[in-house]
């Protein structure tokens, strides 16, 4: 399989979700502003969408979109990174990953723009903090999103919260959140992604 990703960008969720499920893949580096790939070739000719990640799969066949990508991998493994189709914890984790792509992920994007005014960030900012504190509320008393047991949905969340720091999010009130981002940095795959993509030094 092939991850075409971008470093720090969503990708990172596909990415955790390969190392956390032990399988075999090669990264493709886009470079986002040009859609180029590092060999010089048309990134638009494997996703037309030209975003990131995309996941080429062996026989061939490229998905895109993040949410679907994860449970692509997790079903592949069925090690727990995702629960059982057609159970009701696979509706659940349907919900989470819902949540975090329509809530946050694209609450999130417009925060990276040049151009826009600062009045529209703050509505924004806003309207990201609310969802976190949502989360935080929910994350009390658990450990991952889904209670015990990590999932792909724990790795779009800790993605997404990787951008708080850029952006100078203030989550000092938000202690569940908090200790939950920690505690999936720790994650030894997790640190692996990080470090692949030049996000944090090695050791």
């Amino acid at each position: 399989m092939k991850l075409y990703y971008a470093p720090g960008a969503c990708s990172l969720s596909p990415h955790i979700a390969l190392l956390e499920a032990g399988l075999p893949f090669d990264m493709v580096k886009v470079d986002l502003r040009t859609k180029k790939l590092e060999s010089g070739e048309d990134y638009l000719e494997v996703n037309p969408k030209g975003q990131v990640p995309a996941l080429q799969l062996d026989s061939g066949e490229v998905i895109t979109e993040g949410p679907v990508i994860v449970q692509v991998i997790a079903d592949k493994v069925g090690n727990g990174l995702a629960p059982a189709r057609d159970s009701a914890e696979r509706y659940k984790l349907l919900e989470w990953l819902n949540f975090v792509t329509t809530e946050l992920h694209k609450n999130f994007g417009p925060l990276f723009s040049p151009i826009l005014a600062d009045d529209a960030k703050s509505f924004f900012r806003d309207r990201v903090i609310a969802k976190l504190k949502y989360v935080d509320s929910q994350l009390a008393g658990r450990n991952f999103l889904m209670g015990d047991q990590f999932t792909v949905a724990d790795g779009y969340l800790f993605t997404i919260l990787g951008w708080t720091d850029p952006l100078k999010f203030d989550l000092s009130g938000m202690g569940s959140l908090l200790a939950y981002k920690a505690r999936i940095a720790a994650r030894p795959k997790v640190k692996e992604a990080l470090v692949k993509e030049g996000l944090m030094k090695a050791g």
